[in-house]
């Protein structure tokens, strides 16, 4: 059994991995601030994907926001992982953390130019500074951790080598475009997949669940942020004042239904083997990405009806529907192996996604994706409880 990380001084502890199956892990306070300096990274992304779209670009908008999301969540991931293997919370663990939330305030000062504008060069520094702290950790706990070194050893050198990728990658003519993007980016999933091979690091099931479910809250608690916009734009423009009231209706009625879509999923039970918990939380992509997406396409459909921008109605109701029907097949998908629905539960997710795509082409289509969502929460307690009765 690994030592606990409590067992000597809080200057400086062993970095040796926690166990997988300790007790009553939980998120601690650092790793909540961690993630609160995330919230300011995640609201430049959806702002700039907002206006990137209001001003009749979404082609450009959602590539540059797919990009720059991926480096949002990679570097939260990467933190993640490893403090759910070797958080120490000792002064030179602290003291790292708090290196990588600057490199984080810093990726959301960069985040807006890069979506807009396609120039990653602040983003790619900021990943600099977030690494040498990162990478340090890595080799802190290959010197102490003997068992685990060959992996730490291998998170290491990934690390700095794609990162030096990342860096020559700004001296090529437009950055290498998005082919070098996708190179790069391959690589560093590739990472974590080649350093498990050696040992396995001891991550924790239920803290990752947390982890993610906490990260999730972030993500969908920019949707409430531009609901209330939302209700402050009908205030302030008194033309339009039902109809904005209709669509943050609308809004509070998805989030919320995403919410108990996301949280009714029993996550820590799919996370048993090494495979399925990558495919897991590399599936967590979509759903975080989409998730802020869900707030984006609420101001959006905000900003077409009181200032009739450049995109048609279908296109303002398509920024909200398609990220809503995502996220419930990406969670359906994630979950539906290890929740052991009936079948005919099993079937809402995908039907209910289907249904909101085709509230696009409503004159109200965020009210009824609202309303469809939150039908799918009712017929699945529904058909639960049936189901429950009859075994």
């Amino acid at each position: 059994m690994s030592q606990s990380p409590h067992a000597s001084s809080a200057w400086h502890r062993p970095m040796l991995a926690r166990h997988a199956g300790e007790e009553h892990r939980t998120a601690t306070a650092l790793e909540l601030l961690f993630d609160l300096c995330f919230v300011a990274a995640v609201a430049q992304a959806a702002s700039g994907f907002e206006h990137e779209i209001t001003a009749g670009r979404p082609g450009h908008g959602l590539l540059n926001y797919a990009l720059v999301f991926f480096a949002i969540w990679w570097a939260w991931m990467n933190f993640t992982w490893f403090a759910s293997a070797y958080d120490t919370d000792d002064v030179p663990y602290r003291v790292l953390t708090l290196v990588q939330i600057t490199g984080a305030l810093v990726m959301a000062a960069g985040a807006t130019k890069a979506l807009e504008h396609g120039d990653f060069q602040i983003i790619t520094w900021s990943y600099v500074v977030m690494r040498l702290a990162m990478v340090s950790q890595w080799l802190r706990a290959a010197y102490t951790d003997q068992e685990r070194r060959p992996s730490a050893l291998r998170y290491a050198l990934g690390i700095s080598v794609l990162q030096l990728g990342w860096v020559i990658r700004l001296t090529l003519p437009h950055d290498g475009g998005i082919a070098s993007f996708a190179v790069l980016a391959a690589g560093e999933l590739a990472v974590p997949v080649w350093a498990e091979r050696a040992v396995g690091t001891t991550w924790h099931p239920h803290h990752i669940a947390e982890r993610y479910g906490l990260f999730t809250l972030i993500v969908l608690g920019e949707s409430i942020t531009a609901a209330t916009l939302a209700v402050r734009t009908a205030l302030d423009t008194r033309a339009e004042f039902g109809s904005v009231l209709l669509i943050a209706l609308g809004g509070i009625l998805t989030v919320c239904a995403l919410w108990w879509l996301y949280f009714a999923q029993d996550a820590p039970r799919r996370l048993k083997t090494q495979s399925t918990a990558m495919l897991w939380g590399y599936g967590h992509y979509a759903v975080f990405a989409t998730a802020a997406a869900v707030g984006a396409g609420l101001a959006v459909n905000v900003a077409h009806l009181t200032a009739h921008g450049a995109l048609t109605d279908v296109q303002a109701a398509a920024t909200y529907t398609v990220p809503v029907a995502v996220f419930i097949v990406c969670v359906w998908l994630l979950d539906r192996r290890t929740a052991q629905l009936p079948t005919k539960a099993d079937v809402l997710p995908p039907i209910a996604a289907l249904a909101v795509l085709a509230t696009t082409f409503t004159t109200v289509a965020v009210l009824c994706t609202g309303v469809l969502a939150s039908l799918l929460i009712g017929a699945s307690l529904a058909v639960a409880r049936r189901e429950a009765n009859e075994s």
